[in-house]
């Protein structure tokens, strides 16, 4: 008896077999791979008995190839239709089996032409959806043909300019539908190179500095760094005029002067210091225009030879410290005993205070020394600089420094260790314009812990520790820094309770002293101004009340781009440092071992520049050892560098041990490179607050 063979669909897909036993309802089918199915009459479109189901199946898929759909669209009924209908009216009036099927798999494979309306039942497109559909079948072929057409020319070393106009977006927030992209992927398996390499060979990237820039404005200000036309508001408070003169510490770019000093009754037994903080928290209000420009930054952006401020540079200037103004404050009054230090009391005023001078350390630092502060004898005016602050009281304040860092030490258990400098770069000839990243860089040092910087970090710890136990007494919160002990791994943490900060050796520590460029401390200024104002009833009066979302939302976004900011900068200077080494000529360096890596690699410490990198050849030396290092070829985009170690120098260790460093070293690993590229295929705490602008 001859075999019987059916064509059915089965989920969309046609397939052909052998009729093993049948039902009304539904047909017992083997397929050739010998694999059985129970199908559905309805599923059912054709029966047969020959030729073969496979070699049905083979003809007809070559048939449906053939089949012109605009003239089967043409010959189709207006009205719901069946595959072997439209192939009486294509092929003839009696089709041939092989025709049949050919028609339905033609009809199946062409949803623009046809829709289905059932099994082996379809209804033509109307004329205006199909006219539609086959202009965007046209401009996707054209795009693909673009697509191969741009991946063969980065193949060949060219960059097609769409993609060279596109370079910033496919890197770093890339649109992967977009065929600038897909053609980059394309020329990147056909040539087995990474993406970035391909382009880099394309000559895409023509300039290292503006791909670290553009990199970090697709990160952190997708819509730009510009500010709305904002002016700063007037305050409109009556404040009184302190009765006193005040001078800033700060570098000579700094223009962002967020804090002063004073002194009164020198010589009298009982001294009052006056910390004082610019105020742009009594004109700014939680939730103004200004206010949420300074959310949504959060801090400004330092990075050498430019900087992103946090607030228009206009509003700057009308709260900025700056000499010969009496400008609006919050103070912090300290009443101390001159001889012992000791602290008897405190008080914090709103006023209007008059700023004498703005010292600048990069001018002074080599003339206010030690051994000046401390000579008994020594002239007022050193080399015959006009101060405008005596040396007396530079000298009381550098004892203070002295003995509240000394205070803190004992609570730290530990010395504090300055054992490094801190690195100032200048980029000649720029303005603070946007740099283009082949400025001549000069690299200086100021060597941390000098009397004028030292003065200015522990009194700004001073008074972020005071306000901050003043805002806890309170119950008015606050956003505060704490480290609960400095055992190895533990971190400094952001949060609203007022808990002691290991690292620094203070009970509680709130950022209040740079409200200017960093918005924890802005907010935080807003509960101190509701303190001074309420006294006792402060919490009820403070912009944050107790478990306040909006506090909690401040200092998660601040963490997160705090860290980027700070990442930005330290790749700056890495990228500045590896020019200065290019433009100086320097082939070899000595540097000091840090800490064995897997492979037989050591991160070292450049002793003269800003530099950590990877060094090969220090096998079975000790951590410390300090080493002549021929450098290997600068990477500008990756920020890299190697080398290997030539020679020797001293075996004795001179490096703390990680645990023991102080609290505002850097990250080793982080500072070595080089940086990831993001394309398919214990925290620094900054006890002076005063960065490089």
């Amino acid at each position: 008896m001859q075999p019987m063979f059916v064509l059915f669909d089965e989920a969309g897909k046609f397939l052909a077999g052998k009729v093993l036993s049948e039902t009304e309802a539904s047909a017992q089918v083997e397929l050739d791979s010998g694999k059985r199915l129970k199908v559905k009459s309805a599923n059912q479109l054709l029966r047969f008995e020959k030729p073969a189901p496979a070699a049905l199946m083979a003809e007809a898929s070559l048939l449906a190839a053939e089949v012109e759909l605009p003239l089967a669209w043409e010959f189709a009924p207006e009205e719901e239709f069946g595959f072997a209908q439209l192939a009486s009216e294509y092929f003839g009036d009696a089709p041939s089996l092989v025709q049949q099927a050919g028609m339905l798999m033609a009809l199946q494979e062409a949803p623009h032409y046809f829709r289905r309306a059932g099994k082996g039942r379809f209804r033509r497109a109307a004329a205006e959806i199909l006219a539609q559909a086959l202009a965007a079948i046209e401009k996707k072929k054209q795009i693909a043909a673009q697509i191969e057409t741009w991946a063969t020319e980065l193949g060949e070393g060219r960059c097609p300019e769409p993609i060279r106009e596109q370079l910033y977006k496919i890197l770093f927030k890339p649109d992967k539908n977009a065929p600038e992209y897909k053609a980059v992927v394309e020329a990147s398996r056909a040539t087995r190179a990474a993406p970035l390499a391909l382009l880099q060979k394309a000559g895409a990237i023509e300039s290292a500095y503006q791909f670290h820039w553009q990199r970090f404005l697709f990160d952190n200000f997708p819509k730009g760094t510009g500010f709305p036309p904002l002016e700063a508001p007037v305050i409109a408070e009556e404040l009184p005029l302190a009765s006193v003169q005040a001078y800033s510490i700060d570098d000579s770019q700094t223009t962002e002067i967020d804090d002063a000093l004073s002194l009164q009754g020198l010589g009298t037994g009982t001294v009052v210091l006056g910390i004082h903080i610019a105020a742009p928290a009594l004109a700014l209000q939680p939730g103004d225009a200004l206010d949420q420009i300074g959310r949504n930054r959060l801090s400004t952006v330092y990075m050498p030879g430019y900087k992103i401020t946090m607030l228009p540079d206009e509003v700057v200037q009308t709260y900025t410290l700056s000499e010969g103004r009496a400008v609006p404050a919050v103070s912090l009054y300290v009443t101390l005993d001159e001889a012992t230090f000791e602290i008897k009391g405190s008080e914090t005023r709103l006023e209007r205070v008059p700023i004498a001078a703005n010292l600048r350390h990069d001018q002074l630092d080599h003339l206010i020394t030690q051994e000046w502060l401390t000579q008994t004898d020594a002239p007022n005016d050193p080399e015959s600089l006009a101060l405008p602050i005596q040396r007396e009281a530079l000298a009381f304040l550098f004892e203070l420094a002295k003995h509240l860092k000394a205070r803190r030490e004992q609570v730290r258990g530990k010395p504090e260790t300055f054992n490094r400098p801190d690195y100032n770069f200048r980029l000649v000839g720029n303005d603070g314009n946007i740099p283009t990243g082949q400025e001549t860089v000069q690299i200086t040092t100021r060597q941390r812990g000098a009397p004028l910087d030292l003065m200015v970090a522990e009194l700004m710890i001073l008074a972020n520790s005071t306000w901050g136990q003043w805002l806890a007494s309170l119950g008015v919160p606050a956003i505060y820094r704490s480290q609960a002990s400095l055992a190895p791994g533990v971190k400094v943490r952001m949060g609203a309770k007022a808990l002691p900060h290991a690292g620094i050796g203070v009970p509680s520590y709130a950022w209040s002293t740079s409200p200017l460029r960093r918005y924890v401390d802005l907010a935080n200024q807003w509960q101190i101004i509701a303190a001074a104002r309420h006294g006792q009833t402060a919490a009820l009066a403070a912009p944050f009340k107790p478990k306040d979302a909006q506090l909690f939302a401040i200092i998660s976004a601040f963490d997160a781009a705090y860290s980027a900011y700070n990442a930005h900068q330290s790749s700056m200077e890495r990228f500045w440092t590896l020019h200065y080494l290019r433009q100086q000529g320097i082939t070899e360096l000595t540097a000091s071992l840090l800490r064995e890596q897997t492979g037989g690699a050591w991160l070292a410490r450049a002793d003269e520049l800003p530099l950590v990198f990877t060094v090969m050849g220090a096998q079975g030396l000790p951590r410390g050892t300090q080493v002549r290092v021929k450098l290997g070829a600068i990477d500008d985009i990756a920020l890299d560098v190697g080398g290997t170690v030539v020679e020797v120098l001293s075996k004795v260790g001179n490096e703390t041990s990680s645990a023991d460093s102080e609290p505002e070293d850097d990250d080793e690993d982080a500072a070595a490179g080089p940086i990831a590229i993001a394309v398919d295929v214990s925290e620094a705490e900054t006890a002076n607050d005063h960065p490089s602008p």
